[in-house]
């Protein structure tokens, strides 16, 4: 079983933040902490993903696994349709532990296309030439049903699934990720019959990806998203410790540190598409 790990290497910013600064800050990171633990600053509506990966639907992730088994079982593409938050997190995962080359691999799972997330024609029409002649379901992901480019997508593609299974056979191949209880989307879908899955109300798209918004799509690839959430649960716990035995205390104080000084560019990159995804690395370092 693979194992991808994360750890901070701080070896290089010795000469940028020094010591006596990090134990400066040490009270507000503290206070900073508490207050996400707590949920009482600004925002805590949102503030969801500090727990999901224990305390999540098991009820939705069952009926997630499920409805990945039918696509895998039914279908040779899966058109997933969703804006930016919607769909990155999915395709970073794919990618990661798949293959940035996923789709051109030879596998016994389906391609995944990501579309509605602009209005190009161009790319529209590719992706329909490109499932032509092969069984697809479609993932619609909206917490309202009413953004434009997703929405567009979407109308387009259940026209063609309607008109090559029929109605009642397309309505068994859309899958709809929506808002628990309101919103056009889950209103359709009611009406149409689709199968739905929750965009919980207090997790922001950009955490959203391990949740159905993410897990649906993943599972399809044959990730074990099982594991998955096993190693956000034991991350989970190693970043809640509140101290600077945290990864992500060390992060937020180094990054808030360097800011201070005038470093206000960061970027994060990969330079290697595939081999990183066969590393085991150390889980944390200390600052």
């Amino acid at each position: 079983e693979m194992c991808i790990e994360t750890e901070l290497n701080d070896r290089y910013l010795n000469s940028f933040v020094a010591e006596h600064e990090l134990t400066g800050i040490a009270p507000a990171v503290k206070a900073a902490h508490d207050q996400l633990v707590n949920r009482n600053g600004l925002g805590s509506d949102f503030l969801g993903w500090i727990d999901l990966p224990v305390d999540y639907d098991k009820e939705e992730f069952a009926r997630i696994k499920q409805a990945a088994a039918k696509i895998k079982k039914d279908s040779d593409v899966l058109i997933v349709i969703g804006i930016g938050g919607s769909y990155l997190g999915a395709r970073a995962v794919i990618e990661a532990i798949k293959s940035s080359l996923y789709n051109s691999l030879k596998k016994d799972t389906p391609d995944i296309y990501f579309i509605g997330n602009s209005i190009s024609p161009t790319y529209l029409s590719e992706v329909v030439s490109l499932v032509e002649g092969k069984d697809f379901s479609v993932n619609i992901i909206s917490k309202s049903g009413t953004t434009t480019e997703p929405a567009v997508a979407f109308r387009f593609f259940r026209e063609l699934l309607e008109k090559r299974y029929g109605k009642d056979e397309a309505a068994r191949r859309i899958y709809a990720t929506t808002d628990r209880q309101k919103g056009a989307l889950k209103s359709l879908a009611d009406q149409a019959g689709y199968e739905t899955f929750v965009v919980p109300d207090d997790i922001g798209g950009r955490y959203s990806v391990l949740t159905a918004v993410g897990l649906l799509p993943i599972a399809v690839t044959g990730v074990d998203v099982g594991a998955l959430m096993e190693g956000a649960a034991e991350m989970m716990n190693v970043c809640a410790d509140g101290s600077y035995d945290s990864p992500a205390w060390q992060y937020a104080t180094l990054r808030y540190e360097l800011y201070r000084a005038g470093y206000a560019i960061e970027i994060l990159g990969c330079y290697d598409p595939v081999s990183y995804t066969h590393l085991t690395l150390p889980t944390t370092s200390r600052v």
